[in-house]
């Protein structure tokens, strides 16, 4: 049917795309058959790929926003003290 993942995109629209990251959440498709392992992958690897070419970064699925200050760049030494419970 497709010739190729890019073939694939171009069909692809937000309705589909809901659909995929629906089947994905559930394990099934809307009809109740559950997804197999490479399916689950392939269904991801194109909803990553969608998201890519369509959406801002700040809404793809699984973005993290940067944290103002990292964590390891304390300059502060800091004391451990332990207590006895």
């Amino acid at each position: 049917m497709f010739q190729s993942l890019d073939d694939l995109l171009q069909i692809l629209n937000p309705q589909v795309v809901g659909s995929l990251k629906r089947a994905i959440e559930l394990g099934k498709w809307p009809n109740g058959v559950v997804l197999t392992d490479e399916q689950k992958s392939l269904c991801g690897e194109a909803v990553a790929q969608w998201e890519m070419r369509h959406m801002d970064p700040r809404s793809r699925v699984g973005y993290v926003p940067p944290k103002a200050t990292p964590c390891g760049d304390k300059d502060e030494e800091q004391k451990v003290s332990w207590v006895d419970s």
